[in-house]
């Protein structure tokens, strides 16, 4: 992957950066409760109910942890990142032992980072100090069982949309980031997190995600609008500057190629509306510019950004209008 992947720079798809809300209230892949009940901080207080009375529904894994401890900073990320990716078989409780001794004591816990699982309202298994990734994921799955992967994955990736559409770009790529060390040819996780590091400005990023599509994968529809973004990205980097084609609009209202320049810039800025309208007044002045060109590109944005969205469905209403009134 590019160097400029604003995502981080370790393993498949590394995902450090903090991008959009806190990944440690991260949203869940369990679609059935509340996302921010995954991974959740405990007191003495709540002990019981987070984690006695939760584990008689699922197992749940206390992360007994302090600011000063080392290891304990180099293990938490793991622990969410193998949470997020197990399909809500397990949930992560974290313990500041600092702030609330008194449970850490009573299990006899002389070390930290120190993992203890619940189930049933008992500790049933755990393990201290940090360990890979790998090993985190087998606990999960002996704690937890296997379960359905496919069933996990389709979880996790409606999680990962919940996510985005929250806005938590962080926690959105480290659910695909999972996904995809799980199951490297999912090809709805290789869109998402291309279509996130496009979203960020690396487009190199995005192109080398979707080079690692299957051969007999490439053709698949969640690829289209991700390549139809890169490619009105890399077009409205080849334009004039927005200033001087809004002065031409200014001096002749029929410029207009000036009109879909402005448009291709307006969409590359996220002015979704803007580049529509832009476009529509093209339609609306000359259908016949540029062999229908306006319409064309019209119908691009609306592939690019998505048939549900607010957008294109606002624009399509009024291309309709155009077309049959």
């Amino acid at each position: 992957m590019s160097d400029s992947n604003p995502f981080g720079a370790s393993g498949q798809y590394a995902t450090t950066v903090s991008y959009g809300a806190n990944a440690g209230d991260a949203a869940g892949t369990r679609l059935a409760e509340p996302a921010a009940d995954l991974i959740k901080d405990a007191t003495t207080a709540s002990f019981s109910a987070d984690v006695i009375q939760e584990s008689r529904k699922q197992p749940v894994m206390v992360d007994f942890w302090a600011p000063w401890c080392g290891p304990c900073k180099q293990l938490t990320p793991l622990l969410e990142k193998a949470v997020k990716a197990a399909g809500g078989k397990v949930k992560l409780v974290k313990m500041n032992i600092d702030e609330h001794p008194s449970i850490a004591g009573q299990l006899g816990i002389q070390s930290i980072p120190a993992i203890i699982a619940f189930k049933d309202g008992q500790p049933v298994d755990g393990f201290m100090g940090a360990i890979p990734e790998s090993q985190i994921s087998e606990f999960i799955e002996k704690v937890g069982g296997k379960g359905d992967g496919k069933a996990a994955i389709a979880e996790a990736l409606a999680a990962a949309a919940e996510a985005r559409g929250a806005g938590d770009m962080q926690t959105a790529a480290d659910i695909y980031d999972a996904v995809l060390q799980e199951a490297p040819d999912a090809v709805e996780a290789i869109a998402g997190l291309a279509d996130l590091l496009l979203e960020a400005g690396d487009s190199a990023g995005a192109d080398a995600v979707l080079e690692r599509v299957p051969e007999d994968k490439r053709d698949a529809p969640e690829l289209a609008a991700v390549r139809t973004k890169i490619s009105l990205a890399a077009q409205a980097a080849n334009l004039g500057n927005p200033a001087e084609l809004e002065k031409r609009l200014e001096q002749n209202p029929k410029d207009h190629q000036a009109r879909f320049e402005l448009a291709m810039i307006h969409n590359a800025m996220g002015e979704r509306d803007k580049a529509a309208d832009g476009l529509l007044a093209i339609i609306k002045t000359d259908r016949t510019w540029n062999d229908d060109g306006a319409r064309a590109q019209l119908l691009q944005f609306f592939e690019a950004w998505g048939m549900a969205d607010e957008a294109t469905l606002s624009a399509r209403r009024k291309l309709s209008s155009l077309l049959f009134s």
